[in-house]
């Protein structure tokens, strides 16, 4: 039985021993593995529609802040020069999103003059901004002295006795979007509000914001 099995088992010809020993013989899997790359494509390219449909759908815009007050607790300079400085802002940030909530997880804050901090690093709370609300924070810092070069003090001793300080108050952190039960990766954010504050020397208190607040500039 087993050799009329061997006899009806047809031999290879010429041209395909031939193609064996070159290495070209005919892939029998070629088929099968063919249509698995094809099965893979076509499943990346679906997962690729989906997220750009997702995308262009809960496309989050960036948050928007803007300061609308500001009071001067302490501001004192000694020698080497140090600033010695409380200062309180109140700041309206707005989430324009309609489907995307934003959650600040890391988010600190300090003051600078002319690019140069005169308060501490301060660290804030998490703060959890629903869809399309608006949120106020005021956010004291200062409290410790810093030591700062010569010209800066000269500058806010020229500038708070004419009445006008220009002030920079920062925001920098890190925040995620969620939209239904997704949420993304973490992205920095880093927010400059610069603004004009009436600040003469020996004044303590609420401080006038001079000339038209724009909003701050917001970079994610």
């Amino acid at each position: 039985m087993a050799e009329e099995q061997a006899l009806e088992q047809p031999h290879p010809t010429m041209t395909q021993v031939k193609l064996r020993k070159k290495g070209m013989a005919p892939d029998l899997y070629k088929g099968p593995r063919r249509a698995l790359c094809t099965c893979i494509t076509i499943f990346l390219l679906l997962i690729g529609v989906t997220a750009l449909t997702l995308w262009l759908v809960y496309r989050p815009h960036k948050p928007q802040f803007k300061v609308v007050g500001a009071a001067v607790y302490e501001f004192n300079m000694s020698t080497p020069p140090l600033i010695s400085t409380t200062m309180q802002f109140t700041v309206i940030t707005r989430n324009p999103n309609k489907r995307v909530s934003v959650y600040y997880d890391k988010l600190s804050t300090f003051v600078s003059y002319k690019n140069v901090p005169i308060t501490p690093l301060v660290m804030l709370p998490p703060l959890y901004h629903r869809k399309h609300s608006t949120v106020a924070v005021s956010p004291v810092v200062g409290g410790t002295a810093v030591p700062v070069s010569l010209d800066v003090a000269n500058g806010l001793v020229m500038d708070t006795a004419y009445g006008v300080v220009g002030l920079r108050l920062v925001f920098f952190g890190r925040l995620r979007w969620k939209a239904g039960a997704i949420k993304t990766e973490h992205y920095r954010v880093y927010v400059k509000c610069d603004v004009l504050v009436g600040l003469k020397k020996g004044f303590v208190g609420q401080v006038p914001l001079l000339g038209a607040t724009p909003g701050c500039k917001v970079d994610i």
